[in-house]
């Protein structure tokens, strides 16, 4: 496991020698070991083609890279560093992700393994034109983030997360300003929870919900403020 939680807005990773970590930029509050921290140009696990759809998505989340340089060591000494990560005193949760994809916004990732795979999906691609709209009314713009495959992330919400599960036949309904990720194979929808006509002249996001249904696990937090 490398991510170690400290408390509700501090976590802790292990870091050893070959094994790469990617950072939101200015996360680190305080290391041990001989680690070293690199801007990442290339978007993070993925090249360029992540870095095409950071640039895609208007992602202005900077990454690092963090790891410890492969050297010579002593007799049986294995390199090893710990860093801690927090970022604006937000909470923090810890996704781990057993071959399945995690849809997240770029602003809320803190930290996560170089072992995931990490891509940009259009919003469109799920729930056509109401998927667009959900973006738009959750603030997520036309695009998300995506982390796929083995390992885990630390992702920042506010006023902490609850983890809810998602099973076949058994849809979730969640507030769009309340939905910090998800992952698994589920399908999402945004559907209006009241009327047309009793929508107007309302301006909360509470006239449309999420409805997420399939398999897997959608993380709420606390609060309907975004980062």
């Amino acid at each position: 496991m490398p991510f170690r939680e400290i408390n509700s807005k501090m976590v802790e990773a292990t870091v050893v020698p070959g094994q790469k970590m990617y950072s939101r930029r200015g996360a680190m509050l305080a290391y041990r070991g001989d680690v070293s921290f690199t801007p990442n140009i290339q978007g993070g696990q993925g090249g360029l083609a992540s870095m095409i759809g950071r640039r895609v998505a208007d992602e202005a989340t900077p990454l690092m890279t963090v790891e410890i340089p492969v050297g010579p060591g002593g007799p049986g000494e294995t390199p090893r560093g710990t860093v801690m990560f927090g970022h604006g005193g937000h909470h923090i949760q810890v996704i781990g992700l057993s071959g399945d994809t995690l849809y997240v916004e770029a602003d809320r990732l803190l930290a996560f393994d170089g072992t995931l795979q990490q891509g940009t999906m259009f919003m469109g691609s799920q729930g056509g034109v109401m998927g667009m709209v959900r973006g738009q009314v959750t603030g997520q713009g036309l695009f998300t983030t995506t982390l796929k495959g083995h390992g885990e992330a630390a992702v920042m919400a506010h006023g902490g997360v609850v983890e809810l599960p998602i099973t076949p036949g058994r849809p979730v309904h969640v507030d769009p300003q309340a939905y910090v990720a998800h992952h698994g194979d589920v399908r999402n929808r945004l559907s209006t929870a009241l009327g047309w006509r009793d929508m107007v002249g309302r301006g909360s996001g509470e006239a449309f919900q999420l409805e997420l249904s399939g398999s897997g696990a959608v993380y709420v937090q606390a609060s309907e403020e975004k980062l």
